[in-house]
């Protein structure tokens, strides 16, 4: 990993001024903050910015005697309720901001059922933690043919009732996002995290983008525009959305990539943070449960390409996507096997990258 990408990584940089608080002197911990300090890398233009509102969605919090980075969880729909009479309410329907979702995350990790639930991860013996999401309930097994099972990819689970299998010496961070997404019933979803960083470009320029794009989100007077600004929208052959060649050299930060399934309908979004066109390096953001375990929920991804040819598109095999796709919960499935995989499939012509209208004259303003 190059040295710019560490940088890209900053989430981790609050964890190391966390751990040097103790050991420093008040000037050295105001070092550790400047140098952590997104201006320092992208000054005041749009892509500090968009890190700025990136690192909102993450907290350093110890649990189970370990210090961890906690993510905000990917919120989930109707996707695992599909065996069941009735759905499950989601906490501001996967639409909330973080300040409207870590209060009641620091609840949800302060509370007795969570403790018990660590402590069961802590007791130096394997074992199986079901969760119950209709029930909003998990227990424990340490029945042997179970985890022999799970080993062997042979034990399922139900979607609305998955089996992990845990070591039983201590919590990690996959542990706490598990909870959160099948207990807690809170998170952001694609679009929901995608409306809440470009909200806030507005805001940085004292612009209020709801009151600007309701009408064409069709949200009622007084509504909150983040329940109807969904993937259909940024999709949409909407005035408010530009369709943006996707060659490298047309992208700009902030712009939205969109992903289709395999019946070509978009399913994902994901927004651009930064376009590095000397070490060919893209950065974009996103929040999805398709990911490695240590990944789910608000997460940093990167495709690299060759410097010297930015006219390219992103459809081009040669290009190389880091992020991978992964099941949830061990034994589920899900289809292709990375970012690029499903952006390039042609159904319907694959991927397609969009810019808010809106936000131009913005954006502009900020890098001049």
């Amino acid at each position: 990993m190059s040295f710019t990408q560490t940088l890209f990584r900053l989430p981790a940089a609050a964890l190391l001024i966390f751990l040097a608080g103790p050991l420093c002197s008040f000037a050295q911990t105001d070092y550790l903050a400047s140098f952590s300090d997104p201006a320092n890398f992208w000054e005041n233009r749009i892509e500090r910015v968009i890190e700025e509102a990136y690192r909102q969605y993450f907290r350093t919090r110890i649990i189970g005697g370990r210090i961890m980075n906690i993510r905000l969880p990917f919120a989930m729909h109707n996707e695992r309720d599909t065996l069941l009479e009735t759905g499950w309410n989601i906490f501001l329907d996967g639409k909330g901001n973080p300040q409207d979702l870590w209060p009641v995350i620091d609840k949800i990790l302060d509370s007795q059922d969570f403790a018990e639930y660590i402590n069961a991860l802590s007791s130096g013996r394997e074992k199986v933690i079901i969760f119950d999401m209709a029930e909003a309930r998990w227990s424990q097994t340490s029945d042997m043919f179970v985890i022999a099972r799970i080993k062997s990819n042979t034990h399922r689970g139900l979607p609305h009732r998955p089996f992990v299998l845990t070591s039983g010496k201590g919590a990690l961070e996959s542990d706490v996002y598990n909870y959160l997404y099948c207990i807690g019933r809170i998170g952001l979803d694609c679009s929901g995290f995608v409306w809440h960083i470009l909200s806030y470009i507005g805001i940085q320029a004292g612009v209020d983008l709801g009151m600007i794009i309701s009408p064409s989100l069709g949200a009622p007077r007084g509504a909150d525009p983040a329940r109807y600004a969904g993937t259909a929208f940024f999709g949409s052959r909407n005035p408010q959305i530009i369709a943006v060649d996707d060659e490298i050299r047309n992208l700009r930060p902030a712009d939205i990539i969109l992903f289709r399934d395999k019946n070509g309908v978009i399913v994902h979004s994901a927004i651009i943070q930064s376009i590095n066109l000397t070490e060919g390096v893209i950065r974009y953001l996103q929040c999805t449960n398709v990911a490695p375990s240590d990944e789910r929920g608000v997460h940093d991804s990167f495709i690299h390409f060759n410097p010297a040819n930015p006219s390219v598109s992103l459809k081009d095999p040669a290009l190389h996507w880091t992020q991978r796709r992964a099941p949830p919960f061990p034994g589920e499935e899900v289809p292709f096997h990375g970012d690029g995989e499903i952006y390039r499939h042609s159904v319907n012509g694959g991927g397609r990258v969009v810019r808010l209208r809106a936000l131009v004259p913005v954006i502009e303003r900020m890098n001049r």
